[in-house]
């Protein structure tokens, strides 16, 4: 794990916070909808300490839609919302997220893992701060770029009520 790096994560707040060295970043983003929870199909966002398990995306442009952790050659564009308006839009970067608390957040029926939780981008039109997902922890764009490029694999998360 890298103990120069951490993220604390508050649904309360719905704010992401960045310790990189000495410099602190806070970032607005919106996490589940539901609320939080550890279960598997709850849609909602996982307690506890977790480690960002790996980062997907690296060089694909900004928008490019994923599609499980793979991008699928598309760029989001606004009418995609329209046409699809239920959809849980996941761009531009993904760091995915790996519990660390057994039988809290990893392994069987609580694994955040095997639940596909991640940070990741969503489109410009989608409000932050309040909850709104299905599980993961949504963040513009741009915060998102940024926070790909100084986040390496290893950094611990806490997610907290």
């Amino acid at each position: 794990m890298n103990c120069d790096s951490n993220i604390e994560i508050s649904i309360s707040g719905q704010t992401l916070t960045a310790h990189h060295g000495g410099t602190v970043r806070v970032y607005p983003v919106s996490t589940a909808k539901n609320g939080a929870g550890q279960l598997m199909d709850s849609y909602c966002t996982p307690l506890g300490r977790h480690i960002i398990r790996a980062k997907v995306g690296d060089g694909m442009p900004v928008n490019a839609i994923f599609r499980g952790r793979r991008p699928t050659g598309e760029i989001y564009r606004l009418d995609m919302r329209r046409a699809q308006p239920r959809q849980d839009w996941i761009l531009t970067r993904i760091l995915w997220l790996s519990g660390l608390e057994t039988g809290y957040n990893r392994l069987g029926k609580v694994d955040t893992m095997r639940r596909y939780i991640y940070i990741h981008g969503c489109p410009d039109d989608v409000e932050l701060g309040q909850p709104g997902s299905r599980g993961c922890i949504r963040m513009s764009n741009t915060d998102v770029l940024e926070l790909f490029d100084s986040t390496p694999v290893g950094t611990p998360v806490l997610i907290r009520a």
